[in-house]
């Protein structure tokens, strides 16, 4: 089932991210699938909290960042944007090399409610971090 409103690239999507923090933690959109946004984060200085792991409020951007552009892929781009109101984490295991990616997919779409499920993993597969990301869809400022 295809969720998206008009067609898009991985090029525009890794474009909206220019001079943003996404930029700066390596945040890449990889895969645009029929009902789900695909990014990637690889650990690094960026990412890393003092103790040598991969930092929570990393984890918590790149799935923000997710289900910030899955919304906004979702709507009229010329009439709406989609703001979040809420957030939510658990930290499930510690990454400390490589990258990470993140899988965003819809739980609810309905009226001005955007409700996001991010599975976040690590390189060897295994889940470590789910999030739950909730966006409200406003009219877009002329």
């Amino acid at each position: 089932m295809r969720i998206w409103y008009g067609d898009f690239s991985l090029e525009l999507l890794n474009g909206l991210g220019k001079n943003t923090l996404s930029e700066a933690l390596g945040i890449c959109v990889t895969e645009l699938g029929e009902d789900h946004l695909t990014a990637t984060m690889p650990f690094g200085n960026a990412t890393r909290q003092p103790f040598g792991l991969m930092h929570g409020g990393a984890s918590v951007a790149l799935a923000e960042t997710l289900g910030s552009l899955a919304s906004w892929c979702c709507v009229n781009r010329d009439l709406f944007i989609g703001v979040g109101i809420e957030i939510n984490a658990n930290h499930l295991a510690a990454v400390t090399e490589g990258s990470v990616t993140g899988i965003c997919r819809p739980i609810r779409m309905k009226g001005k409610l955007h409700v996001w499920e991010i599975k976040i993993y690590n390189d060897a597969n295994e889940l470590t971090c789910i999030s739950r990301f909730t966006c409200m869809v406003i009219p877009k400022k002329s």
